[in-house]
């Protein structure tokens, strides 16, 4: 094998293609079996990005890669397509999609070529603007595209303020709902009530995150982030005097923790 060739597309399928005769795992794998992995291998994709790892993005971005000619390598073996299907067909959807590129229909912005995309999709036999939205994406994610795409057919908030008055109202239903639900502790309708409160709470904030172009989801990914390295340095400092975490009320805790976040930034 050249060092040309090293890089090619091909040579990275006849790698594959070598594993799979083999090697006794990958022998064993099917579509099912490489769902939950590839799932997996997305998730750390959006983590390289999160940190804006281009190391850590390159390589997530080879092992999904991986993923997708592995599915097309099954899918040849049942003789259901080929990777070239899988090209061939997305170029096709781009051009289709793309009238203002390949086509005479004019746009003025991106969310004229959005409503046009949403469109074509309909026209191709979708039966809800909301269809595309998978039902297993994490709920922030599912939430925050669900209103994209309701946007697209003009159902969306005039602006970011009136967005936020529809916050405010949220958290004072959650406040009722808290209120009822203490008064009557046996009441199960009115724990799920509060429950549901809480989450139109929740997608009220994504909408208003979504207003002021925020990706909710990457924006609490970070926060987690800082919390778990505050967290930790708080554990080091504690470890280091010889102390558990358990020996510290609450009031100790908070002291150190103020002290790792000036330290932290």
């Amino acid at each position: 094998m050249s060092l040309e060739s090293t890089y090619s597309f091909s040579a990275l399928q006849q790698v594959l293609d070598e594993l799979r005769e083999k090697c006794p795992w990958d022998r064993k794998q099917t579509i099912q079996s490489l769902r939950q992995l590839t799932i997996e291998e997305c998730h750390e994709l959006a983590d390289a990005i999160t940190a804006n790892d281009w190391n850590g993005i390159k390589e997530e971005l080879g092992d999904v890669l991986l993923h997708i000619l592995f599915y097309a390598k099954i899918a040849t073996e049942q003789k259901q397509f080929t990777i070239q299907d899988v090209m061939e067909a997305v170029r096709q959807k781009l051009i289709y999609r793309h009238p203002h590129i390949y086509g005479d229909v004019v746009v003025q912005d991106e969310e004229d070529v959005k409503q046009n995309w949403e469109n074509l999709k309909l026209k191709e036999g979708k039966t809800s603007i909301l269809s595309g939205v998978p039902r297993s994406l994490p709920p922030m994610v599912q939430a925050m595209r669900l209103q994209e795409k309701a946007k697209q057919v003009g159902f969306e908030w005039e602006n970011k303020e009136q967005v936020w008055e529809k916050v405010l109202e949220e958290s004072d239903e959650v406040l009722e709902a808290v209120k009822n639900a203490e008064a009557e502790p046996t009441d199960k309708s009115l724990q799920e009530k509060m429950e549901e409160e809480i989450g139109d709470l929740f997608f009220s904030v994504i909408n208003y995150a979504r207003f002021l172009n925020i990706d909710p989801d990457n924006a609490l990914a970070k926060t987690n982030r800082k919390f778990m390295n505050r967290f930790q340095a708080m554990e080091k400092i504690v470890s280091a005097k010889g102390q558990l975490m358990t020996d510290l009320n609450l009031a100790e805790m908070d002291a150190i923790w103020n002290e790792v976040k000036k330290t932290q930034g």
